[in-house]
């Protein structure tokens, strides 16, 4: 029977005992691998014991601790990796961080800043997303772009009225020039080595006086400047920008503000509910507008803050010595039933309603002073008290709580209780009773409470450094109760208190030890006979020696972690160009393609063909146009030192007002000395205007023909131009159109399909 009995019970202790131990042995292995350093294999072990244990609150706060612990370490791998240009290897460790903690969004930014540099080592970039809505995708995003046919203006040297000088810069692009009614044309002189076309146009406008906007993307508007006509004309864009990285109200005021005073924009409102700014602005303000809120919409760093607080409390007692009575009790009990001539006395009276009986003690007389004995009265002796004591007493209070604080903000810790305190009390008066009698008093007392934080308080507000420092304004407070005083029938508390306000500046990672709150008292009491208690060897057999010790210290470590960086990037410290204080304009970077001259073929060497080229630059056309664009003859053999003419032919067009060409050659072949009048777009009845460069190094010419003001197109096929060439070297080269952009009556293009002919010099 009792073997029966034992069997389920070993049993059940097996089941316990193979689940426990588990959990605790993970924990333990934990916890050594914690010791040498080994976050990822800790972390294991410790996610190992809080799957056994859930409700293990230990095992919980161990785990997150090694999750952070463990993401930090790896984000710092990675940065030493980084520093020393093993990009891959960093990128694993940042992506090991992130994965860990993906609290910590310093890792998520290392992640992405590392991709990025290892995109741009292997020259890989990845394409731009645009988010557009469909609803939106017959709305232009912004005023006409400008589409030139060239973009730069080589060796232009002019003096003549402003007007002339417009349309001249204007032609030579392949553009048209319209003017306002109030523009005031003045003779001026321009000099223009080498320059963009923007360029050209905004130093007529600075000698003229005046501004000049694209209308279309071939068609310029020139204006006098002046702050009312700017109004009047400049065309203005809504742009809202969507603000990430705010956290208050005042986040987004103080962006509103920024862009106001900086850039003088008066058309912008704030939208709290969306997080949002709207502003209507010029393009170019605008472009500087965007530019600051990329800059200044960063996600706040943030800093974790590692604090533990040691108070240590240690009370040391020793109690020697023998303590002998300082004083001797005399008792008289007289013997008065055999003294003679005692005296015993007693009084009693009486009433009809009340007795009462009082007895006298026994007195000694002087004259019985001679007959007392020894039986007479009684001596106490005093005694002595023995006394052998030593304690020591020890008490340590370990706080180590973590606060994670956003950069610039306010966080409060506060690990303790709250403490009442009477801050007043009243009493109610005297009342009137009722039919007017006398008053009742009211015993209750209304007393007033406040409630004080007692335990660790710690008010901190860091500010994180571009360098990577950060900066702690700092309120440490470690308070106890060290007793109670009774302050007008209150128990009041004695709080004992040490606080340190400072401010610091650290490493990340490197902590700052505050110490010295050191609190230290020593009583020493000495109690015995005079004289005897002062003898050495005997003075602990007539003395009472007490040394009592209160030693207090504690012992404040913080240690700063940073879990978000300021997102900082070289971008963001370049300057920008705005323009003059009343007219914002920035200037964009010229596409090198664009300004770079066409590659020149070598001596002796083909042109590859040029193939159809579109006519049509905004590529809406996807059918084939019938209108067609040829040289006539489409191959020629001239021998070195002979010239000839070569037409440029046109068919099937319909409505043909301007027309602007650039002609591609090889100079060491061939070299194009005019551009002549073919006479189709003058209709044979009026002139037309032919305004040409002809760059013979390039081996470029630009020409651009237009019909007068105020006259229909023409239509049909004829010859065009006529390109007068000279033959300079041997070899062979094709006369190519390179850019076309022919325009109706009506400014719209007209697409063309334009081919080459070919040139060989013998």
């Amino acid at each position: 029977m009792r073997r029966r009995l034992c069997l389920p019970l070993v049993a059940l202790a097996g089941i316990v005992l193979a689940g426990c131990p588990k959990s605790n042995s993970d924990f333990e292995a934990g916890r050594k691998a914690e010791a040498i350093q080994d976050y990822d294999t800790a972390l294991v072990d410790y996610e190992r014991a809080l799957r056994v244990d859930p409700m293990n609150a230990e095992f919980k706060l161990r785990t997150m601790r090694m999750r952070s612990l463990d993401g930090s370490f790896h984000l710092e791998q990675g940065e030493k990796l980084l520093k020393k240009g093993q990009i891959e290897m960093a990128l694993a460790e940042f992506e090991k961080a992130e994965g860990v903690d993906p609290s910590n969004m310093a890792a998520s930014q290392e992640v992405q800043k590392t991709m990025k540099l290892l995109a741009e080592k292997n020259a890989e970039g990845r394409p731009k997303e645009l988010d557009t809505n469909p609803q939106d995708e017959d709305l232009l995003s912004g005023p006409p772009e400008l589409k030139p046919l060239v973009h730069e203006i080589d060796g232009l040297k002019m003096t003549n009225d402003s007007r002339v000088a417009f349309e001249t810069i204007a032609k030579l692009a392949g553009l048209s020039a319209v003017f306002d009614p109030d523009f005031v044309s003045k003779r001026i002189t321009v000099e223009l080595p080498h320059v963009t076309l923007e360029q050209a146009l905004d130093v007529v406008s600075a000698e003229s006086k005046a501004f000049w906007k694209p209308m279309t993307s071939t068609v310029i508007f020139i204006a006098p400047d002046s702050l009312q006509k700017r109004k009047e004309v400049e065309d203005e864009v809504v742009q809202t920008f969507y603000i990430s990285n705010t956290l208050q109200t005042q986040d987004l005021t103080e962006i509103v503000t920024l862009l106001r005073q900086t850039l003088n924009i008066q058309k912008i409102q704030a939208v709290n509910s969306q997080n949002a700014i709207v502003i209507r602005a010029t393009p170019d303000t605008m472009a500087a507008a965007a530019k600051i809120i990329h800059t200044v919409d960063k996600a706040k760093p943030e800093v974790l803050i590692h604090v533990q607080v040691l108070t240590a409390n240690r009370d040391r007692l020793r109690d020697l010595g023998i303590l002998p009575g300082q004083s001797v009790a005399v008792a008289f009990t007289p013997r008065s039933a055999l003294q003679p001539g005692s005296t015993s006395s007693s009084s009693s009276s009486s009433s009809s309603s009340t007795s009462s009986t009082t007895a006298t003690a026994e007195q000694i007389l002087l004259n019985n002073l001679h007959s007392l004995g020894t039986a007479d009265y009684a001596i106490t002796l005093p005694g002595a008290t023995a006394n052998a004591i030593m304690s020591d007493n020890k008490t340590r209070i370990i706080q180590d709580p973590e606060v994670r604080i956003t950069d610039g903000e306010r966080a409060q810790l506060k690990i303790g209780e709250r403490v009442p305190i009477a801050t007043g009390s009243f009493q109610a008066g005297v009342g009137v009773g009722v039919g007017g009698g006398a008053g009742v008093v009211n015993p209750l007392v209304n007393t007033q409470f406040t409630y004080q934080d007692v335990g660790v308080n710690i008010d901190v507000t860091p500010r994180v450094h571009p360098d990577g420092e950060i900066s702690m304004k700092l309120i440490v407070d470690v308070s106890s109760l060290a007793g109670s005083s009774n302050i007008g029938g209150i128990n009041q508390p004695i709080i004992a208190q040490n606080k340190i306000e400072h401010e610091v500046r650290l490493r990340d990672g490197e902590a700052s030890v505050l110490g010295g709150l050191i609190t230290r008292n020593e009583t020493l009491n000495t109690n015995g006979i005079p004289g005897l208690m002062q003898v050495p060897g005997v003075k602990y057999l007539f003395s009472d020696n007490s040394k009592e010790l209160q030693d207090q210290e504690v012992l404040i470590v913080l240690t700063p972690h940073i879990v978000r960086f300021p997102s900082i990037t070289a971008d963001d410290l370049r300057s920008l160009a705005t323009g003059s204080d009343q007219n914002v304009r920035v200037y964009r970077e010229q596409d090198a393609a664009l300004a770079k001259p066409p590659v020149q073929p070598q001596q002796g060497a083909t042109q590859p063909p040029a193939g159809n080229a579109a006519a049509n630059p905004s590529g809406a056309a996807a059918e084939q146009p019938s209108a067609q664009l040829q040289f006539d003859p489409p191959s020629v053999t001239l021998k070195q030192g002979d010239g000839t003419t070569i037409g440029l032919q046109v068919s099937n067009i319909n409505d043909l007002y301007s027309i602007p060409l650039l002609i591609h050659y090889n100079p060491a072949v061939v070299q194009v000395e005019e551009i002549r009048n073919g006479g189709f777009l003058s209709g044979g009845t009026q002139e037309i205007a032919i305004v040409q460069r002809i760059d013979a190094q390039r081996g470029e010419v630009v020409v651009s023909a237009t019909r007068q003001p105020n006259t229909p197109g023409v239509s049909g096929t004829g010859t065009l131009l006529g390109v007068v060439l000279h033959a300079v070297g041997p070899g062979t080269t094709s006369l190519q159109i390179l850019q076309v952009n022919a325009r109706n009556s009506q400014q719209k293009s007209i697409p063309l399909v334009s081919g080459e002919a070919t040139i060989k010099v013998q």
